[in-house]
């Protein structure tokens, strides 16, 4: 896939990054970064299945619903309600989370992390769920 921007200013069509994200993943997302500096990333990912509870310990995010349809909810799960695209989602770092339903596909989200976070900041509520290494298919490896 492409590099992560260096320069100062840079220009990207996120849904153009999301056609190259694989069609099927055996990890739970997939991501391309656009940015990755210390104060913020930003990347594309793609979701391949429901996220079980979990939490970051270093950054907010802001999730931006590019495509698909699903659920999520963040602090617990009485907030669960449907996403599509068009829709923003926000949580402080510690905030537990989860997107346990895909309804339609593919669900791609933009997302910002402020500051940074690095890729093994996951922490699931049950450790059961996964680890950082079954997470997320980084910068499309294969």
């Amino acid at each position: 896939m492409g590099t992560v921007s260096k320069k100062k200013s840079e220009r990207f069509i996120p849904l153009d990054i999301a056609e190259m994200l694989p069609e099927t993943s055996s990890s739970m997302l997939a991501d391309e970064y656009l940015t990755d500096r210390p104060e913020a990333s930003c990347r594309v990912f793609r979701a391949y299945k429901g996220v079980p509870p979990h939490y970051h310990q270093q950054c907010d995010e802001y999730l931006y619903v590019l495509s698909g349809r699903g659920t999520f909810w963040m602090e617990d799960k009485s907030s669960e309600a449907e996403f599509e695209p068009g829709h923003l989602l926000f949580f402080e770092r510690n905030v537990v989370h989860a997107l346990p339903k895909i309804i339609d596909e593919p669900v791609i989200f933009l997302s910002i992390d402020s500051p940074r976070r690095e890729p093994d900041d996951i922490i699931f509520v049950d450790s059961k769920d996964g680890s950082a290494s079954d997470f997320m298919l980084r910068n499309c490896e294969k």
